[in-house]
């Protein structure tokens, strides 16, 4: 039986240091990564939706970053789609990185998900 090459696909900012902590992790281990960064090119809103539908609104931002603090959103009353656009114009509003292996999915620098990711049984 082949083995498969394990990949992921990260989400992030070169000027974030989870997301640079999660690339080392990953090239380390000889794992390739779709690099997607947020600064060139906006999430997509399926991407994005796929990350609310496991981890919640609560979950994906990054309620202590100073981006969240500086747009007022401690404040602030949006609904879904509002927010939407606002962290696909300003990704600094997440907690990066975001990671995608097949349906796994990890939020931030979360080094017991991404251990996970790469024990799971591959199809």
């Amino acid at each position: 039986m082949p083995t498969v090459q394990i990949s992921v696909q990260m989400f992030g900012l070169k000027s974030s240091q989870a997301t640079r902590a999660a690339e080392r992790f990953f090239k380390e281990r000889r794992v390739g990564i779709q690099y997607v960064d947020l600064n060139q090119k906006p999430i997509a809103a399926g991407e994005v939706k796929r990350f609310i539908e496991r981890f919640g609104w609560d979950g994906l931002l990054d309620k202590e970053g100073k981006a969240y603090l500086d747009a007022g959103m401690k404040y602030l009353r949006v609904g879904d789609s509002q927010l939407l656009e606002k962290v696909q114009r300003e990704p600094k509003l997440l907690l990066l990185p975001l990671i995608r292996s097949g349906s796994q999915l990890a939020v931030g620098q979360d080094e017991a998900a991404w251990k996970l990711m790469l024990a799971a049984p591959r199809r």
